[in-house]
């Protein structure tokens, strides 16, 4: 036993080291101290009971009231030290409480661990002000909201007006950071316009074309109001037009930036008698294809009506032939039995003749479809109420599809097939609401791409969601208050709010061969809903366009 003893005792092993460090740094001493008054200092020295170093500290780190870049220098930048200094580089604003909220950007040299949401304050007045503010901030229609929105206060007094928050930075401003909360400290008494806006540019200003906005429609006033929430969105941006370019012999592009106006472009050149043009939306950018016809020309002068002016552009042409017309099926090969098979062309489509086309099941047997041209003249949808576990041939023959320039394309053919009927899956759907008010009722997939659409109310407030390919969905429910069937957004200056939409909190997961009944319960503001399990559905048929055949003439 002792021989065991001993060899056990010399037997070598690795150190474990202890147990790993998960605290975060504990400040250990301010100068001057924490919540000072009448400061005057130029250096504001935090010490720290191990080494620190500041991480992301350019996006953590929130001063309020605002603080230039070239008026405070902070250290640590890339090493690691005890001690974080502040050094004040210029005078500040007698009478004011100062708060430099560093956010989690202060971690341990070792392990990282961070130390959250650290503040310090102080006053360059007699008292420390205490009034705070707590809120959430909501993506007014995306399904996620995004972190690091920021706050921003302006007292109401005689130099605020509504533009204010486009031309001055905030008196006070913090950030919900990594989170979609905010926590608004040692606020002063004093009535106050406040907003909520994604920052892009980190500049304290509204940015009106890039930032996301939320707002109240009146002032707040402190001590009072304490709880606010904002739903943040972006308005519709002002519409900015680029220099038209040339693409092709018979193809000018006009980007924008917003919501283009077709209307807004004229032909100023003197043309032939011949001359033709239509125009479509790009779908890959924000540009408009201005496609024209007739005799040859060497130019084409252009303009572009903004407000009270027109811009007007000559677009000289080179040697660059326009492409030659392509069909192609944007359809997967596998399709819903509800879906419509798509078909996309390269070039604008004026005219469908529909006799030239043909649709065959797995029999061989032609099949009554339908058809539909969109509006941008780019996509044909064919419909058929298409049988489970069944495989269809297109078939369209030269002069089915003809483009702008009257050319058409060789024989095309496209399969595609649906699958068993027990391979789909249901979705039954029975809303509860105290009001008749206009709606979107989508369904949608953890992408927020809408699968289904019903935008018309029936009796009983029942919809189906049929033929559904395993997977996760969710509903969201619009409040479609000007019943223009579509989301609209709000606007600051107008004190427009955005229509309210609603993401359901539980996801729904479907199975193939399934049947899931649901209950929707519409609350008079939509701030939540829950899905409850429920009874049978009834149907509801939806009504798909016809097309015998359509020609577009200029």
């Amino acid at each position: 036993m002792i021989v065991v003893s001993i060899t056990q005792c010399a037997r070598r092993s690795t150190p474990t080291g202890g147990l790993k460090d998960t605290l975060p740094p504990v400040m250990i001493n301010a100068s001057p101290k924490m919540n000072t008054v009448f400061f005057d200092k130029e250096k504001i020295t935090i010490t720290f009971d191990e080494f620190i170093k500041l991480k992301d500290i350019s996006k953590q780190l929130i001063i309020s009231p605002p603080l230039e870049l070239n008026q405070y220098k902070i250290k640590p930048q890339g090493t690691v030290a005890k001690k974080i200094q502040i050094e004040l580089l210029d005078s500040l604003i007698d009478g004011t409480t100062y708060t430099f909220n560093f956010g989690e950007s202060i971690i341990d040299n070792n392990e990282g661990n961070p130390l959250p949401f650290f503040r310090y304050a102080m006053s360059t007045g007699p008292i420390i002000d205490s009034l705070e503010i707590r809120g959430k901030i909501t993506d007014a229609y995306e399904r996620i909201t995004a972190p690091y929105t920021s706050i921003h206060l302006y007292p109401i007094d005689s130099t605020y007006s509504d533009s204010t928050i486009f031309l001055k930075k905030p008196f006070y401003a913090t950030s919900t950071l990594d989170s979609v909360v905010y926590n608004f400290k040692n606020l002063r008494p004093d009535t106050y316009e406040i907003i909520a806006i994604k920052d892009v540019g980190g500049n304290y200003l509204f940015d009106q074309n890039v930032d996301k906005i939320g707002f109240l429609e009146k002032p707040i006033t402190l001590p009072g109001d304490s709880i606010i929430n904002f739903r943040i969105f972006n308005e519709i941006p002002i519409l900015f037009w680029a220099r038209p370019f040339f693409i092709n012999t018979n193809q000018i592009g006009f980007g924008y930036y917003g919501e283009a106006d077709v209307s807004a472009i004229e032909v100023k050149s003197k043309v032939p008698r011949n001359f033709r043009y239509l125009i479509n939306n790009n779908r890959e950018t924000d540009t408009l294809n201005f496609w024209f016809r007739g005799d040859k020309l060497d130019s084409l002068k252009v303009g572009i009506k903004e407000k009270d002016t027109t811009r007007v552009f000559n677009i000289k042409f080179k040697k660059e032939l326009r492409d030659s017309l392509q069909i192609y099926a944007i359809s997967k090969s596998s399709m819903g039995l509800l879906d419509s098979f798509k078909i996309e062309s390269n070039l604008p489509l004026v005219k469908v003749n529909l006799d030239l086309i043909n649709i065959k099941g797995l029999d061989t047997v032609v099949v009554p479809f339908k058809a539909s041209l969109d509006k941008n003249y780019d996509r044909l949808s064919f419909f058929y109420d298409w049988l489970p576990n069944d495989s269809y041939k297109v078939e369209m023959l030269p002069n089915a599809l003809i483009d702008f320039w009257g050319t058409t394309h060789d024989t095309l053919r496209f399969g595609f097939k649906t699958k068993p009927i027990e391979d789909y899956g249901n979705i039954f759907l029975q809303i509860i609401r105290d009001d008749k008010d206009p709606f979107i009722l989508e369904l949608v997939n953890l992408k927020a791409e809408g699968l289904r659409r019903f935008d018309v109310s029936n009796e009983m407030d029942y919809y189906e969601f049929k033929y559904l390919l395993p997977g996760k969905y969710l509903f969201r429910y619009i409040k479609d208050k000007n019943g223009n069937k579509k989301w609209d957004t709000g606007n600051y200056l107008k004190k427009i709010q955005p229509e309210q939409v609603f993401y359901s909190p539980d996801t729904i997961e479907l199975r193939a061969n399934w049947d899931i009944n649901q209950q929707l319960k519409i609350p008079a503001e939509v701030e939540s809903f829950s899905v409850q399990d429920t009874i049978n559905i009834q149907e509801k048929e939806e009504t798909l366009p016809a097309l015998d055949s359509l020609e577009i003439s200029n």
